[in-house]
């Protein structure tokens, strides 16, 4: 299913150029690491961006900036649309007519559906689609991360090509269909987005930087407050386009939100019982009946390291409903996050390995379960929490990005002079666990 590649086979680089229409973060790295590798590069973005693109690209002698996309489709043998999923049918339409025979195409949305329509509607027949999405951010080392590529109209020599191209990501290449592609993402992002993007919302709505309070402090508390302002560090149609154009995440977004409530609301009615039959029945479904809590890679004084604020000498015990709801999510829906880690992002494996941390762990469970009940500490909290985690879903069901965006832009807003030390510290954290967990 999957390779890592490394070295490139020889290739006649002089005769082929690599054409990316879109230049923002996604863009611009591949542009760098194609051309930094040998092949030339052409490349635009709107109109308007046309003189700043120039002056950033000065100086490298494999990279050719262009006014628009038609001139970049004409002078390409390989051109990549690297622009969001809400667009993609719109610029396709723009510049496909453009493209130069016998050319091959492909396109880095995070949902392949629309956009593989887009190019069968708008790219004239002698045009080959292989299209790409590299699992991970910009900011993230692309070497050994899943890279899905999509053979979906091409000779195998053009096929081949692609990947040689690519093969300067040093990632792990996995060759998947369309609809493959678009089920395994929902399942390995989609909730994760959810939960992340919901805590961010509550903790905006409480008007709580959670590292400044002793609430929010060390072991797990590190995960989830890094990997929020992470995630809201960075732009929206990153994930409104998944969320919104991909029927299973619609879907798992909207359980994710049920699953939330539901457990909510045996918590406020000291329902001990109820819930902990399914806390239990949800995780064995998910994580199986082993304990086996002496193998587990996360552990505190690794997720300790990487605190915005000081750890405690006592921690705040926590019901963690995120994580809780999390794998009631998975349990309703029949998932099991495992059979799909080969495609897993970074976040996910974060998420899964901390979700596992407690499931993992009786004693921890336990105590999560009867601080549910019996401890108000985090109520309020919650509550935000139970509102956000509808909010999103029932944004994601209207399928408005305009209203996706102004959740997000609002609550980023609001973390955004957090964001140089928290993205440092988490890239820190990504790193290191990343390694433990492989």
């Amino acid at each position: 299913m999957s390779t890592l590649r490394g070295q490139e086979s020889t290739v006649d680089h002089a005769n082929i150029s690599v054409g990316i229409i879109g230049m923002g973060d996604m863009g611009k790295m591949y542009t760098r690491r194609i051309s930094a590798a040998g092949w030339r590069v052409n490349a635009c973005d709107r109109e308007d961006n046309y003189e700043g693109l120039k002056e950033e690209f000065a100086g490298r002698d494999n990279v050719h900036i262009y006014p628009n996309g038609h001139l970049v489709s004409r002078a390409s043998d390989y051109i990549i649309y690297s622009v969001e999923a809400e667009a993609i049918d719109g610029v396709v339409a723009m510049y496909g007519p453009s493209t130069k025979q016998g050319a091959i195409v492909g396109g880095q949305t995070s949902c392949k559906a629309p956009e593989i329509e887009a190019f069968e509607r708008h790219m004239p027949g002698d045009v080959e689609i292989v299209t790409c999405h590299s699992l991970h951010g910009p900011n993230v080392d692309s070497e050994g991360q899943p890279l899905v590529l999509i053979k979906h109209r091409a000779t195998q020599k053009s096929f081949d090509l692609v990947e040689r191209i690519l093969s300067c990501l040093r990632a792990k290449h996995v060759y998947l269909t369309a609809n493959e592609h678009d089920r395994i993402t929902a399942d390995t992002q989609a909730v994760t987005h959810a939960a992340f993007l919901s805590m961010g919302t509550a903790w905006q709505a409480n008007e709580q930087f959670p590292w400044e309070t002793d609430r929010y402090v060390g072991g797990i508390e590190n995960v989830k407050i890094n990997v929020t302002l992470r995630i809201y560090s960075n732009k929206w149609h990153v994930y409104a386009g998944l969320a919104i154009l991909n029927p299973s995440a619609k879907e798992q977004i909207r359980q994710y939100a049920e699953s939330v409530t539901e457990l909510f609301k045996l918590m406020l009615g000291g329902h001990r019982t109820e819930l902990e039959q399914r806390v239990k029945t949800a995780g064995a479904a998910v994580f199986g009946t082993e304990q086996w809590e002496e193998q587990l890679l996360l552990r505190d004084e690794v997720l300790d390291r990487f605190s915005l604020g000081n750890v405690p000498q006592v921690r705040k015990p926590n019901n963690h409903l995120s994580l809780l709801a999390i794998v009631d999510c998975w349990w309703k829906l029949g998932i099991v996050p495992y059979d799909h880690m080969i495609c897993s992002t970074p976040l996910f494996r974060l998420w899964l390995g901390v979700t596992e941390y407690l499931f993992r762990k009786p004693a921890l469970l336990d105590e999560v379960i009867r601080i549910a009940i019996e401890d108000n500490t985090f109520r309020s909290d919650d509550l935000e929490f139970t509102f956000a985690a509808r909010g999103w879903s029932e944004c994601v069901s209207f399928g408005n990005f305009a209203s996706y965006r102004d959740r997000f832009e609002k609550i980023q807003e609001f973390f955004a002079p957090r964001f140089p030390a928290a993205t440092e510290v988490g890239n820190q954290m990504i790193r290191t666990i990343l390694e433990r967990t492989g």
